[in-house]
């Protein structure tokens, strides 16, 4: 039985308040677009790289940013913990994209200011993502998560710790995720990918998210780090 003829088709749903997961939300030719662009993306200078983390250890996922660079735990105009170039533009179809995304799953009273930082993580086979919060922004805009790829199992707990309770929701290919309001820093993580699982026509091995955010900061006139040291925030 295909994905397209399951028993119980999937739906939306609001895993906590303001947190909704909207299956294939992205259709065959959107995935395949942003899968393009992601390429384009990784591509140096500015292009993706291994994370590394102040006590010396690297996550297993790759990433790249867009608008503004993540480090832990702040953010800065170049990638100062790679090739030290500038990172890249944040494209304003992507912004469009993440209100579209934030309408469609939180309701058009949800809007927000303009979003200006994407984070892309390539999960393999093996890589995982830690219980963690997006904290480094000064914004509580919503966080908007796309996936593209094979199918991960997206754990989404709660604001108080990285213990339970928490819920595993099942993202796949051109699944949306968006989490705002008292959800907005609930701890969440990857503690599994599928391998093998991405759509056969899209032609990717192993999971891409695409992490869409407001900062609320402005570019520091002389290019120095925006620090946000209390954050914990790869996804």
């Amino acid at each position: 039985m295909s994905m397209d003829e399951e028993l119980f088709p999937r739906s939306r749903a609001e895993v906590a308040p303001g947190a909704v997961h909207l299956p294939d939300w992205l259709d065959p030719d959107a995935q395949r677009e942003l899968l393009e662009a992601c390429r384009a993306w990784a591509l140096p200078p500015a292009g993706m790289r291994t994370v590394r983390t102040p006590g010396g250890g690297t996550m297993t996922s790759r990433q790249v940013c867009l608008g503004w660079h993540w480090y832990p735990y702040r953010y800065a105009r170049t990638v100062v913990d790679g090739d030290g170039t500038p990172v890249k533009p944040f494209p304003a179809w992507l912004d469009e994209l993440g209100r579209r995304a934030v309408a469609d799953t939180l309701g058009p009273e949800a809007a927000t200011a303009p979003y200006d930082i994407a984070l892309i993580n390539f999960y393999d086979a093996d890589a995982r993502m830690g219980m963690h919060r997006d904290s480094d922004e000064k914004s509580d805009a919503p966080v908007v998560s796309l996936s593209l790829g094979d199918t991960c199992v997206f754990r989404f707990g709660n604001t108080g710790s990285r213990s339970r309770p928490y819920t595993d929701v099942e993202l796949r290919s051109g699944d949306l995720f968006v989490f705002g309001g008292p959800s907005r820093l609930a701890y969440h993580g990857v503690p599994r990918v599928r391998a093998g699982t991405a759509p056969h026509e899209l032609g990717l091995t192993g999971r891409l998210n695409v992490t869409l955010r407001v900062s609320g900061f402005q570019a520091p006139s002389d290019g120095a780090p925006h620090e946000r040291i209390m954050g914990d925030s790869p996804s």
